[in-house]
């Protein structure tokens, strides 16, 4: 199998995108390391660290659940270190865990500012910086976060910027990693879907059922996912890459099997023109 033996950090692995990439990984045998906040389950949102474990296990996988908040520093250290204890180092890291906020600048309360930059931005560098020593150790290791490509149109800026800088930042984070890191072979790539995609965020934050009718399966991303963490490290780097262009890579060009509803008219995701 494609991963077997390797193991793969993701962060908000407890649902939505998340879970569905470690579920196509585990698939092939990969080691699944959720770290999420989630103990008990929100009926809004469904899953739990340890629920999302088990469909790891039953997809073919190893799971280790760890309960983990990415705006404390010393609780990342912890989950990275019971993830070396318990599979021997770290292959993959997914950046996965991000807060939403899509208010201008006047309805954006500092607590919620404030969150956007502490998981986003913060966490998602933490995270990495801890998780380095134990990628330059691992095999064809790579580094995947969930960020869109720079798109500079002012209308992505003006009606939620802070939460498009707090995304931007992210991507800017990979692209700088795939420099910084090309002399260890650690690959850097960011993934961004072309339409919205049907998650519990998506339906509660958004557009309830209507978006979600209007939107694809997480399979695509999980599909994309697994396409760039196959590709060789030294190699296969510094890129801001959309789920579709992805797939047709991957000699994927009809994308009808992802739609929620089939033959829906679809909604292009935020920062796609």
């Amino acid at each position: 199998m494609l991963f077997q033996q390797r193991t793969v950090f993701i962060t908000g692995a407890s649902r939505g995108i998340g879970k569905a990439i470690a579920l196509r990984l585990a698939a092939q045998g990969a080691n699944i390391v959720i770290a999420a906040k989630s103990v008990t389950e929100d009926p809004r949102l469904g899953g739990t660290i340890y629920s999302a474990a088990q469909e790891v296990i039953d997809a073919g996988g190893q799971a280790l659940a760890v309960q983990v908040d990415i705006r404390e520093e010393s609780q990342i250290a912890q989950a990275v270190q019971q993830a070396v204890d318990k599979f021997g180092g770290i292959d993959i890291l997914i950046n996965n865990a991000s807060a939403i906020q899509l208010t201008n600048t006047e309805e954006t309360p500092a607590k919620r500012f404030d969150l956007m930059f502490d998981i986003n931005v913060r966490g998602t560098f933490l995270v990495t910086q801890h998780c380095i020593p134990h990628l330059k150790k691992g095999n064809n290791p790579h580094i995947l976060t969930l960020s869109p490509p720079l798109n500079l149109d002012p209308r992505w800026f003006g009606p939620h910027v802070a939460y498009t800088i707090s995304k931007y930042n992210m991507s800017m984070l990979a692209i700088g990693w795939a420099n910084e890191l090309e002399k260890y072979k650690i690959a850097s790539n960011a993934l961004w879907p072309v339409t919205t995609i049907a998650t519990a965020a998506v339906k509660n934050l958004l557009g309830g059922d209507t978006l979600i009718n209007k939107s694809r399966t997480t399979d695509i991303l999980a599909d994309a996912a697994e396409y760039i963490l196959q590709q060789p490290s030294h190699t296969y780097t510094g890129h801001t890459f959309l789920d579709e262009e992805v797939l047709q890579a991957a000699g994927i060009t009809n994308f009808d099997k992802y739609a929620v509803v089939p033959g829906a008219q679809l909604q292009r995701d935020l920062f796609i023109s």
